[in-house]
Parts: C-alpha cells; structure tokens; sequence
C-alpha cells in the first residue's frame, strides 16, 4: 500500500487576469481543500508547499507567447523535484493547485524517471498552441500542448526533455461533446477523446478500466491523472474560471477516476482550477473534497 501524499502548489502562473488589475484565486485551492480536511480524509501525509513565484505579467502584450514563461519555467523544475522524490520513494502524491499549468511539473518529473502517460480528465483538452490559435499566452489552457512538445522552447524543452509526453500516451476524459473542432485535431493525432456522451454511453468505470489497462504496455511505466474542477457540471461546480455546460455529475467522477487510482501504474493526480473566489460559502470546496475522497476509497 502506498502512502498517498499531498502536496501543494498554489499556483496561478498559468491564467489571464479575471479582471484588470486582479489575479486569478485558484492558488488558494489548496487551503479551501484543506479546510475540507482532505489531508485526514485520505489518510495522507504531508507533502509541503511548492512557493510559486510572484505573478506579474510584466509588458507582456498578445503575440508575445506565452505570459509569465520564465517564473513557470522556474516553478516546472521547483515542483518536478518534489514530486520526482515521492515517485522514486514509491508514494503517490496529489497535487493540489493552482491552474492547469502545474502539470508540466508533474509531466517533467515523470520524463526524469521514465515513460508515464497522462489522463486528463477536463472539460477542455488544454491543447492550444502556435499551430492551431492566434491567441498562445496562458499556459493553463496550453499545458497538453507544451507537454507534448508544442510551443516555445523555454517550455517544452526543460534539461533537454523534450518531450515530455508522447502524443500516443496521452487520453483525454470528460471533454464537452461539442467541442468539435478541438476534438478533430486530437483524433487526426490518435489521441483518444472519451466525451461526457462516451462516458454516459460506454460506462466511466469500464471506460476507465480499459484506460488503465493500455498503460500496461510494454515500455510505459505507468500514467498520471489531471484533474480540473471544471469537467464537473457548473451546476455543482460553478466556481472556475470558465463554467461550460454539460459536464460530470460527481458520482459520474467518482466513478471515472476510482479504476484510475486503483492501478497500480497510477503514479499520482493533480488538482486544480477550482477557485475559492467563487466559492463563499466553500460549497463547492466541500463537493470537490468529497469527490477526490470517494474516488480513493475502496471499491
């Protein structure tokens, strides 16, 4: 049995201002989760803080690529280190954001050790790059693409890594059925797209299962699991920065992700987007916790 251990990195590199002269709240996710007493709940030990730098756009205008690029490329390798030394100790940490952005943490500590896979459970596939948008600048909605190898290479090619996903390894779940034009690029790569519909048609758990079971080919170590709040339905998770429709109904998540982190081959999850900002009176902090929690209980 491995020890779960959480980790924080209260992170909000990777996102545009809500509003001029603000910054975005989802780098308090992780203190609204702990408020939830997610730490006791799962049983876990502590992990530490990974301290983002300060966020500061500087002069950056649009066309300038990616905002912020040097502070995230300092915290990618800060936050690689931590969770490197929990993998190669054999624990399974959860990453508690910040933005999506932090992935690239967890994407590069795992290129270190190895060839693990990504699961990114998340109403949008965080694939915009210089080849498919004019509007490259917050890595949050850009971290699958920079992971893969797509982007500037300040950012895609930390310690010469590049890449540190491959496209073959990468499967996206809980993306909006209409979300068309994005899920077009993805299948001309080969990259698997379950949609909310798959989900409810196919069935998450044995969808998952079959999920987990394709990271058990020969050569890959394993596979890591991004969650972002927002593939749950904003009618139970309207506390993100961009509430689409038609989302994940909690027991729908639960039942997704619960084959995901009962392999194995799971190395570890992050969390993010949820901002507490939105959130006054921290329902939606409650129903998140609730959610990670059952997902990690037996079956």
């Amino acid at each position: 049995m491995r020890n779960i251990v959480v980790i924080d990195a209260p992170s909000n590199l990777g996102l545009r201002p809500p509003a001029p002269g603000t910054v975005p709240g989802c780098y308090k996710l992780a203190g609204a989760l702990r408020e939830q007493r997610i730490v006791q709940r799962l049983g876990a030990l502590e992990g530490g803080v990974v301290v983002p730098p300060r966020y500061d756009r500087g002069d950056w205008q649009e066309g300038d690529g990616v905002f912020n690029a040097a502070a995230l490329a300092s915290y990618t390798r800060k936050l690689a280190d931590r969770v490197e030394h929990h993998v190669r100790a054999g624990d399974l940490p959860v990453v508690l954001g910040g933005d999506c952005s932090i992935q690239l943490g967890a994407s590069l500590a795992l290129r270190r050790i190895g060839r693990y896979g990504l699961v990114a459970v998340d109403a949008s596939p965080d694939f915009r790059h210089p080849g498919n948008s004019e509007h490259v600048g917050a890595a949050g909605g850009e971290e699958v693409a920079l992971a893969t190898g797509r982007g500037q290479q300040d950012l895609t090619d930390l310690e010469g890594l590049r890449p540190y996903l491959r496209d073959e390894d990468v499967r996206f779940f809980g993306v909006r059925d209409y979300f068309e034009d994005e899920r077009a690029e993805l299948a001309a790569l080969k990259i698997p797209v379950v949609t909310v519909g798959d989900l409810r048609r196919w069935g998450a758990a044995d969808l998952a299962r079959g999920a987990a079971r394709s990271f058990e080919a020969p050569g890959l170590d394993g596979y890591w699991v991004h969650l972002d709040a927002d593939v749950l339905d904003p009618a139970v998770m309207p506390a993100v920065d961009s509430p689409d429709p038609d989302g994940l109904q909690p027991g729908e998540l639960v039942a997704l992700l619960r084959p995901l982190f009962d392999s194995p081959r799971c190395a570890g999850l992050t969390v993010t987007i949820y901002d507490p900002d939105l959130d006054p009176d921290a329902t939606a902090a409650a129903l998140l916790t609730d959610t990670v929690v059952s997902a990690f209980a037996p079956s």
